[in-house]
């Protein structure tokens, strides 16, 4: 699967650090309780992370997430979207993946960039940009 699969329909494509984490979890869950909300506004959802598809596959399944996860180990989409990126964790330097969501349009361009995320209010704050 790949974001080109898209074209024709708009898709939020968030982006998170890693599978399990509990702000991943909260953040992906968010956005599978407003499922229905997006489904009415004809935009389709994607989460991606650098995990390997099998942790992807898992954590969908443990929670019950009905849009596609896509797998990015190597940073490829992160980089292209400029989302990894050199952080401060506990002090240190590290590069990772910042918190992000994009709004693609029809033609594949970016609308809107919701950086820097904080989890909570964030999925309400996407759909009302839409």
């Amino acid at each position: 699967m790949k974001l080109s699969d898209y074209r024709g329909k708009r898709v939020v494509l968030f982006f998170y650090p890693k599978a399990n984490t509990p702000g991943c979890t909260r953040e992906a869950c968010a956005f599978r309780d407003e499922a229905a909300a997006f489904k009415r506004k004809r935009v389709a959802i994607l989460g991606i992370s650098r995990d390997k598809p099998e942790t992807q596959r898992k954590f969908k399944e443990k929670n019950g997430l009905p849009f596609p996860l896509l797998s990015d180990p190597d940073a490829e989409v992160e980089k292209a979207f400029g989302v990894f990126k050199e952080k401060t964790m506990y002090g240190r330097k590290v590069l990772g993946t910042e918190r992000t969501t994009v709004i693609v349009d029809k033609d594949g361009v970016v609308e809107q960039i919701f950086s820097k995320v904080k989890v909570e209010g964030h999925v309400a704050s996407v759909l009302e940009e839409l």
